[in-house]
């Protein structure tokens, strides 16, 4: 979609949390855009039009040669709300002072609020007391004329400060986190009040102009999908279809390493239910033929990507008259291929395994959901009117069960593992759990255990279960079931699942893990 205006803008300086100031902000029904500081000028300004910005933080040091305030900035008059980084900056730029401090301050702190304003969320002026998330090292020991304290905590004699004349807001804490309880309200209330932003952002208005784009785009030329049987790429072939209905061809190649019945669900959802057309590309023997005896994770992702490629691209030939490849990209993979210096990244990163497609076949890219955040994609997708159980799957990585079998993988390891993640996942649904976890899934070692099975001696495969939550996928904790649920599961596996005779689960959090084992 092309937006004419940028109703906010969130200048990044580099922070690894820029993500969830963008969410906030949609999440109260605002679209805004997060930029990178170098590609601020006052014709980009002139040309977004924004009501207000807002300045990230960044691991970086204004007292240190940390990026400066782009010009055009303070020159729009716009209201500003500088955050960590954002607010030394500010307060830098216009005179204030900031210094490296011995009082750093990373983790839970609780603010003394000195002044009334109008941004302040309305538990913080009932009680006088704020619990936010610090994390600087630097901080403000000097305010600019005509700025006052609003707020202090033990750490940041200026923690909250305001110029209300001019709609200067700066914050040494981050309200974006879900550690500082009232946050999003703060950054609603300087959306809403400090900058009068009209909230008209919702998935209804998004999809009905997402329709005129693509119709727009497309014309009356033909559109391929890869398919992979995901969130992504499935919200990407319904709303697709949507607007140009048999313009679209969908393949899907079924590389034998997906879960449970899951491609016998693919074929039936998007061939029979949306009547689709679908190229349905049974290819278990040549994939798993290609990974046999490969043992180093790198290498089977290269192999299962590499054929994915060789597959989709002879398909997606026999197609006549093609000019556009749809994708599922989102809004954080472009964030992502946005490099700090402005320049965006040769190939945007790609949903699944389609990367490299476009230049082979000379395609035109496709890509409707690259605005979006992924709860926003879920959002949309039930908008299409799509299976809520199917839109609130949880995360399956492009290699599929290929990265959850450890060493070498062939298909007796990938039809034990298929059971016993089905079993994992079935117990999560009945026990009302599903939908409190982030992704959960079994992963099959490559070792082997003795063990008693009535009165015989077995020597099977050990099964590692795996479940986290998580906002966003960067960190993740793991989820504490009950002992007594670790062990029914544990139970039925080793009963149901010829194979495997013992079950570990994976108590790791990220860091210093992470959420997939390969």
């Amino acid at each position: 979609m092309q937006h004419s205006t940028i109703p906010l803008l969130i200048i990044d300086f580099g922070s690894q949390v820029t993500k969830l100031i963008a969410r906030r902000v949609r999440e109260s029904g605002i679209y805004c855009e997060i930029i990178p500081y170098q590609n601020i000028t006052t014709d980009f300004i002139q040309n977004a039009r924004p009501q207000g910005i807002i300045l990230s933080g960044s691991p970086a040091s204004v007292v240190n040669e940390g990026p400066l305030m782009p010009e055009a900035v303070l020159k729009s008059g716009l209201p500003i709300l500088g955050i960590c980084y954002g607010q030394q900056l500010l307060v830098h730029s216009l005179g204030g002072k900031v210094e490296g401090s011995d009082h750093k301050e990373f983790g839970r702190a609780f603010l003394t609020l000195a002044e009334d304003s109008p941004i302040l969320p309305q538990l913080w002026k009932e009680n006088k007391k704020a619990e936010v998330w610090m994390s600087h090292g630097d901080r403000v020991t000097s305010i600019p004329k005509d700025f006052k304290v609003i707020a202090h905590s033990d750490g940041a004699p200026f923690a909250f400060i305001a110029n209300e004349d001019k709609q200067y807001y700066g914050v040494q804490f981050h309200p974006e986190v879900v550690h500082t309880p009232e946050g999003a309200e703060l950054i609603q209330n300087f959306t809403h009040k400090i900058c009068a932003i009209e909230a008209n952002w919702s998935m209804d208005t998004y999809l009905e102009q997402a329709i005129v784009d693509i119709r727009e785009k497309v014309g009356d030329k033909k559109v391929i999908c890869g398919l992979s049987g995901g969130v992504d790429s499935s919200v990407t072939a319904i709303l697709i279809h949507k607007a140009i209905k048999e313009q679209l061809t969908c393949v899907f190649v079924d590389t034998g390493l997906m879960r449970l019945n899951e491609a016998e669900n693919v074929v039936s959802l998007f061939r029979d239910h949306y009547k689709i057309n679908l190229i349905h590309i049974q290819a278990e023997d040549l994939f798993l033929s290609r990974l046999k005896s490969v043992n180093d994770p790198e290498e089977k992702r290269k192999i299962i990507g590499a054929t994915f490629i060789d597959i989709f691209e002879k398909e997606a030939k026999k197609i006549k008259d093609a000019e556009f490849l749809a994708q599922g990209t989102l809004y954080p993979d472009v964030i992502e291929s946005v490099s700090l210096s402005g320049n965006e990244a040769v190939t945007i990163k790609s949903h699944h395994n389609v990367g490299g497609l476009p230049e082979r076949m000379n395609l035109k890219l496709l890509e409707p959901l690259r605005e979006l955040f992924k709860d926003e994609v879920r959002d949309l997708g039930r908008t299409l009117g799509m299976d809520d159980a199917f839109i609130s799957r949880h995360p399956f990585p492009g290699p599929g069960l290929g990265v959850r079998i450890l060493g070498a993988v062939d298909k007796q390891k990938a039809d034990i593992l298929r059971q016993a993640d089905a079993v994992f996942i079935e117990e999560i649904q009945k026990a009302g759990l599903y939908n409190e976890i982030w992704q959960a899934f079994a992963v099959l070692l490559p070792v082997k255990t003795v063990g008693v099975m009535g009165d015989g001696r077995t020597y099977d495969y050990v099964c590692a279960l795996r479940a986290v939550t998580s906002i966003d996928g960067m960190t993740a904790d793991f989820y504490p079931f009950e002992a007594q649920f670790l062990g029914k599961v544990t139970n039925r596996i080793i009963n149901e699942v010829r194979g495997i005779n013992r079950v570990t689960y994976d108590y790791t959090s990220k860091p210093p893990g992470t959420i997939e084992w390969e």
